[in-house]
């Protein structure tokens, strides 16, 4: 079956270490994500990775080391996404709300290519949303990895 993911990264040795889910949808919770993972992979629609991110507007839900486990495993970091992509927002002159779908997943993906261009995460963010992108693997990923996009 062909991978569905809306993007995927890759490792320097072409394994995948990363899939991506991006949904314009706001208002969720924890619980919801786990559904939507659970879903998401009954249906076989990503394939197996180390991590996998269901980025929404108002969440960053991140799962790391569950692979093709079924059932509702709640995410193991819940971070809000504002502080990343308030910058593309506000280059666009737009709010979360005003985005299509399309337009959302350019952001994000923007967002990654940019995260993976540098070697460090910009000091004006608080600790905590610093924290999270080392402890997970994600910045790693992102930094040694090749992205892709079925859309963009």
């Amino acid at each position: 079956m062909r991978n569905l993911a809306d993007m995927t990264v890759y490792d320097t040795h072409s394994q995948l270490s990363l899939v991506i889910e991006v949904k314009n949808k706001s208002g969720t919770s924890s619980d919801w994500a786990a559904k939507m993972r659970r879903n998401i992979l009954a249906h076989g629609l990503i394939p197996s990775a180390t991590l996998f991110l269901l980025a929404l507007p108002d969440h960053f839900y991140l799962w790391k080391n569950v692979g093709m486990i079924s059932g509702e495993i709640p995410p193991t970091y819940d971070i809000n996404p504002e502080p990343f992509l308030k910058p593309y927002y506000d280059r666009i002159g737009i709010s979360p709300e005003g985005l299509s779908g399309i337009s959302f997943e350019l952001i994000v993906f923007s967002w990654l290519n940019e995260l993976k261009l540098t070697d460090t995460i910009p000091s004006h963010l608080p600790r905590k949303l610093q924290d999270w992108l080392f402890e997970s693997g994600f910045f790693e990923a992102i930094q040694d990895g090749q992205i892709e996009s079925e859309k963009i």
